[in-house]
Parts: C-alpha cells; structure tokens; sequence
C-alpha cells in the first residue's frame, strides 16, 4: 500500500493542474495597474487585446487615453496600488470616466515573492482583483476629501508656527532673556508685544514690561528681570525672520480658515431646520489654534447631525480631525469593531499553534487614530465616566495600552454617534467607581464559590 500511495502521488505531482478551478471569478472585466512615477503598467485579460499589457506615460492625456482602451476592452472595475501620491491622478480620471477602482494596499499584494518587474506586478494584480482577493480601500467622499485638504494644510501651518516659536525662544535664551520663564505663551499678546518692541529698537528692560498685559500673574519687577540679556546682532536678526515667518504663517491659517469655512457651507444639513446647537459643556476649551473666525463646533453639528464635542475629552478640534479623515458617513463601516480595526485601535494578536506570540495593534498611520488617542490621554485628571474608566485602564494596563484601549472606546462611541444619531451622556465618575465595586464583589463570590468556600461580605466597621 505504501508503494502504491507513493506512485499516486509521483503521477499526480507530474499532471498539470488548472489552479484557476479552485477559485471563482468575482470580477471578470478587471484590469491591473501598476503605479509608478515615471509611467504606469496596465494589464487586462488576454483575451481583450493582443497587446494585454501596455505602458502609459503619466501625463492626462495619456491616462485619457489609458481609459479609453481600457473602455474598448470591456473593462469595469481597476486595482491598483496606493503608492506614494502617484495614484491620485489616475484614480480621479477613471473615476471620472465611470470605472471601478479599487485602491488596495500593497502588503496585501507582497505576501509571495517574485515578480519584480512593473509587467509581472500588474498582472499579478490583475489576477488578484479578477478573484476577489483584494479588498477596497477606504476612501471618504470628494466633498470630505477636499475638507480634510483644507484641514491638513492648515495643521502642516500650525505645525510649522509652532517651530518659529520654539526657534525665537531659542533665539531669546542664547540671549540670555529668559522671557520664556515669566510668561506661559509667547505667542500671546504680551509675548507678540514684547518682541516687536524690541525688534523694534527698545532696549529699556522696564518699558518692555509694562507692554505686560493686566492678566499676566508675573509682577512688572520679575518680567524686567527676564528681559536682561546680551543683545547679539546675529540673534536679533533670527528673531526678527522668525517672527515675520510666524505671522505669514498665521496669514495663511486664517485663509485656510475662511477656505474651510465656505467649504463647510456647501455641505449637506443632517439636523432638522428647528435643531439648535446643544450648549458647550462647561469648562471644555476648544482647543489650541482653533478657528476664531466661525463657529466650527456649529458647522460640524449641522454637517453630521450630532455634537461629537460632548464626549468628554473630543474637543472642536480633535471633532474637525475626525470628520475630515472619515466623514459623517458610516454606512462603508457595517460595525463598530470594524470602525476600529480601520483606525488600527483593536487587537490583532498573531496566534499560532493556539499559543499567541505577538500582542498588540496593527500599525496604521491615521490621523483620525491620533487624534483620539490625544482625546484618550487628556482624560487623565477627567472627574467623568470616561476619565475614571480611563485611570483603571492605566493601572492596569500601563500607559501606552490604556491610552489605544481608551481610544478604542472612543472610537465606538464616535461610530454610534455619526451612524445612529445617539448622544452622550455622561454618567459620571461616582456611576463608574459603583459598577466596577459590584464587579469586583461578583467576582470575589465566584472565585470563593469555585473554591468551595462561602463568603458574607459586609461594609468595613460593621
């Protein structure tokens, strides 16, 4: 019997298979494009053209004419690769022209090795996509793609005010002016008022300090005490370039702003024409750099039909983040849990053998994560429902896990909100410390009862 398993086995071994059996097609008017930044590679079925693989140049017409014989092969539905920004202009244009794409991410694609060349990468795509292997990418609609444009490009100018901040105030130390010390913000009116004085010549430690707003806590005599210093000529030069860079920068915030602020009114309403705006919570800022010019907390809840603000730690501006990366519109998310595997906040352990030998979350660079992640930190010192469930997170977990775990529930509370309309309310620490206390009762009479034992409990001092 071994004999003839083994000759079995030789002859099927040396007959050819048809792989292609095993699999159904999902998608048999398919094409595969490989991106590059010079040229990309199409492939489509053989049976379409003689010439099934073709290389197009990246410039529009060109791609014009890519989509016009991909339209005479009969194709409908197009995968390619997310490389770099090279397939934002052949995805607009095919989109344009009513094709299917399908934007995939290239791990998927790398899981077998070879094909190195451009005309092997786009017909290994090709038969991918032409069986369903590879999964769509998540891309908000146009209108939410242009308000995350808006928004992006004025975080990249509020990043870089903030490094003209950091380059005067370290212009000021070398100086030896240790204005840093005597004002929290350097930035703020007596800040701003203090340095165009003395770009502007005023050398008087005294004069500088009554330009001191009323509300700063620093007395007059400790402000001139921090605005002694050696008045380097090379200095006064960085500091008088980094401050007019800084206020070109807050010149395109606020152009960013008003961008952002027709674009909002061109969105769609979510709220009845009678809903008002729900009253800020108390003692919640909007946060840093916020807008000044509209009411964004207003334009968001018109937009998305509910007030994300009113989780505690999501401010106006983690809310903006929010919104701009993934939109108002849930419905490409059938739940929850996959909402937070797209933002990369749930576990993915890697089992194998039924033992788990990696732990934690996939990596994934979204902005949408990050900004919820700063909502989870800021709950630290939180007197709420969330704040205290966040602390237990953090002695339990460490720092790092509680922070992705509070983030998680974050992210499901965001999901619930946008997709059914639901609003938050705050049961309160006291509500939390009570429901955890019964917890751990539960939990101390089932581990007594599964070792035999009875437990009475009763309050401490009875």
């Amino acid at each position: 019997m071994a004999r003839g398993w083994k000759r079995k086995t030789k002859k099927a071994v040396g007959e050819e298979r048809d792989w292609t059996l095993n699999l159904d097609v999902v998608h048999p008017n398919a094409a595969g494009i490989d991106i590059g930044n010079e040229a990309h590679y199409v492939a489509v079925p053989p049976d379409r053209d003689p010439e099934s693989v073709r290389r197009c140049a990246c410039f529009t017409e060109d791609l014009r004419r890519m989509a016009a014989w991909l339209r005479a092969c009969g194709i409908e539905t197009v995968a390619m690769q997310s490389t770099g920004v090279y397939w934002l202009p052949v995805y607009e244009i095919l989109a344009e022209e009513g094709f299917r794409v399908f934007l995939v991410n290239a791990r998927h694609t790398k899981n077998l090795p070879g094909r190195k060349t451009d005309v092997q990468e786009c017909q290994w795509l090709l038969q991918l996509h032409t069986f369903g292997l590879l999964n769509d990418s998540f891309r908000p609609p146009e209108e939410i793609c242009v308000l995350r444009a808006y928004w992006r490009q004025r975080s990249e100018h509020v990043a870089a005010a903030s490094a003209c901040i950091q380059r005067m105030q370290k212009a000021l130390t070398e100086m030896n002016m240790q204005l840093a010390n005597v004002i929290s913000d350097l930035s703020g009116v007596t800040g701003m008022a203090i340095l165009k004085a003395i770009l502007a010549g005023e050398r008087d430690r005294y004069k500088l300090a009554d330009l001191a707003h009323p509300r700063i806590q620093a007395s007059r005599e400790e402000i001139a005490r921090g605005l002694e210093g050696t008045w380097r000529k090379e200095l006064l030069f960085i500091l008088r370039q980094e401050l007019n860079l800084y206020e070109t920068y807050q010149r395109q915030i606020e152009e960013c702003d008003q961008e952002l602020q027709a674009h909002l009114k061109t969105l769609e309403d979510k709220i009845e024409p009678g809903d008002k705006l729900p009253p800020a919570k108390a003692n919640k800022r909007p946060g840093d750099n916020a807008p000044a010019g509209f009411d964004l907390r207003g334009e968001l809840y018109r937009i998305s039909g509910t007030d994300l603000t009113r989780i505690d730690g999501i401010n106006v501006m983690i809310a903006q983040t929010i919104i701009a990366e993934v939109g108002v519109d849930m419905s490409r998310f059938p739940t929850e849990a996959q909402f937070a595997s797209f933002l990369g906040l749930c576990p993915d352990n890697q089992i194998t053998g039924g033992k788990v030998f990696r732990r934690g979350t996939r990596r994934v660079e979204n902005r949408a994560a990050t900004a919820l992640r700063m909502a989870a930190t800021s709950l630290w010192r939180s007197k709420t429902y969330l704040g205290a469930k966040f602390r237990r997170f953090r002695m339990r977990l460490g720092a790092p896990k509680a922070i992705t775990a509070m983030a998680h529930m974050l992210a499901r509370l965001v999901y619930r909100m946008l997709k059914y309309g639901e609003e938050y309310v705050d049961m309160g620490m006291s509500y939390y410390e009570e429901k955890y206390r019964e917890h751990e009762i539960r939990s101390i009479r089932k581990r007594a009862k599964d070792l035999g034992l009875l437990v009475t409990l009763s309050p401490t001092g009875a």
